[in-house]
């Protein structure tokens, strides 16, 4: 369970695109309205890119800057493809 006021932000590759994307799951509301940071070239940002990220968005870590990686994938894809990677931590608003 989380704590109130705190949000589920992830990081994954968007494949249209093939760069990483940091956004926060606000739930209750559209998806399409999520805040999101889209980062340049391919490279896995580092934790220091991903603070600067949620810090433009008007968020910060609830804690330490540790994500935890999981894997996902299609059902029915190829087992010989490459997984898709996503990263989720939790933050909250920043004060005003």
């Amino acid at each position: 369970m989380s704590a109130p006021d705190t949000f589920p932000a992830q990081m994954a590759i968007a494949q249209s695109t093939g760069r990483w994307r940091l956004y926060v799951a606000i739930y209750g509301g559209l998806v399409s309205e999520w805040p999101e940071y889209v980062f340049e070239g391919a490279a896995v940002p580092s934790v220091q890119d991903r603070s600067r990220a949620l810090d433009a968005l008007g968020y910060t870590f609830t804690g330490a800057p540790v994500w935890d990686w999981i894997e996902d994938y299609a059902p029915g894809d190829d087992p010989a493809q490459p997984v898709s990677l996503i990263a989720t931590t939790r933050v909250r608003e920043v004060a005003s």
